[in-house]
């Protein structure tokens, strides 16, 4: 099987394009390792082969692959008339077996050496179309499929097409670390950050026993699904439940979640400092729940000491919903096993708070060496992909995989 991938967003980058290139072709050589799939690239093309029984793992590398607006199952042929005809015929003949029964034709003739014009190209491939399958028609208007034709080192043509879910390559924007949740918000943020190059970490509160090992297992799960399309994730486990008594046994119960989520800032800050992350990343949606309306998110911000991102903060559900659908982690998000901040929420949390009342609380908690010795307690694991070790600067030199 021979595959194109349009790049998207990274070709409007100016000097440092090949930079952004030189990343997602790392990432995609190590997710194809053990394939013995073929990986090479030209401007604003990577092309890759493999043998037909690795075509489903690849063409689902390709479908959690950052960095690509999209990819098709291409046939590459020499750049002569014969050749070119040939493959499109071919290829209608592939499409119309899928049941498409009309079709355009979109040539593009990057190599101007080429003795038939883009208009030309069109002509003749759907008249030898036409002729080789009848009752195949040319709609140019609302075509089911349109075949392309590329001329450029080779001639390349290829039907259906297969939408990438864009953005840019993890590792060009730095690293972040998530506060994950069992819920549905964080790992579509983590998601979002993901496509905008940022490598994530990952950080999960537990309070076992008050929450479940299944709620745990929950969690591991999401970092499995989101570490798919980000690299990997190193998820970090933090047992946060003597914080949480210290903040139900001393603190006003209506402020237990803002104190909790104030706590929640100050560890990960901590350990973004250790893991060299330079921001955090949040699922928060404004005024979605009491703990996150804007006063109350200028308190909990107060004890984050890094940059915070808030990829979802103008969202509703609705649309947050709707992606998690789509990257496979809502199923898992709404399993019935709760997290830390449902099972402790306060039956009338505070809606408007003030951050010199939530400084002094929190302080009079003295949470700062619980806080500590639960971060010196945590645990790690690799969840989702991950390299294996593949060297980051490239190819393999034989360019098998």
């Amino acid at each position: 099987m021979f595959y194109l991938l349009k790049l998207g967003e990274l070709c409007l980058k100016g000097g440092n394009r090949r930079q952004f290139e030189r990343v997602l072709q790392a990432n995609l050589a190590a997710m194809l390792r053990g394939t013995k799939a073929v990986l090479n690239s030209t401007d604003g093309r990577f092309y890759v082969t493999c043998e037909d029984e690795a075509a489903a793992r690849v063409e689902d590398i390709l479908n959690h692959l950052a960095g690509i607006t999209g990819w098709a199952r291409a046939n590459k042929c020499e750049k002569t008339e014969s050749a070119m005809l040939e493959a499109v015929k071919n290829e209608a003949r592939f499409c119309f077996e899928k049941g498409a029964r009309s079709f355009k034709i979109e040539a593009r003739r990057s190599d101007k050496g080429f003795p038939l014009s883009s208009y030309e190209i069109c002509r003749i491939a759907g008249e030898a179309v036409t002729a080789d399958l009848p009752d195949f028609k040319v709609d140019v208007h609302n075509p089911p499929v349109v075949i392309n034709v590329e001329i450029r080192e080779k001639c390349f043509v290829y039907g259906y097409t297969h939408k990438g879910i864009r953005g840019l390559p993890p590792g060009t924007a730095g690293r972040g670390l998530l506060l994950l949740s069992g819920g549905i918000d964080s790992p579509v943020a983590g998601f979002l950050m993901a496509l905008r190059g940022m490598h994530i970490d990952a950080v999960y509160f537990h309070a076992y026993p008050y929450t479940s090992h299944e709620a745990r297992a929950k969690v591991v799960s999401l970092a499995g699904i989101i570490g798919r399309y980000s690299m990997g994730i190193s998820l970090y486990t933090i047992n946060f439940t003597a914080v949480q008594m210290r903040i139900k046994e001393a603190a006003p119960e209506p402020w237990s979640t803002v104190l909790l989520r104030m706590a929640m800032m100050e560890a990960a800050s901590i350990l973004a400092r250790a893991r060299h992350c330079k921001c955090l990343i949040t699922g928060e949606s404004l005024s979605q729940v009491a703990s996150q309306t804007i006063e109350n998110i200028a308190c909990t911000s107060g004890k984050a000491f890094c940059t915070v991102l808030r990829p979802l903060i103008g969202m509703d559900k609705e649309d947050i919903t709707k992606i998690a659908t789509g990257i496979g982690t809502y199923e898992t998000s709404i399993l019935p096993y709760p997290d830390c901040c449902v099972l402790f929420s306060p039956e009338h949390p505070v809606l408007r708070g003030k951050v010199p009342e939530a400084n002094d609380l929190y302080d009079n908690l003295n949470l700062t060496p619980l806080i500590d010795k639960a971060i010196r307690e945590k645990t790690v694991e690799k969840c989702g992909f991950h390299t294996g070790g593949l060297p980051r600067n490239g190819l393999p030199s034989d360019g098998v995989l």
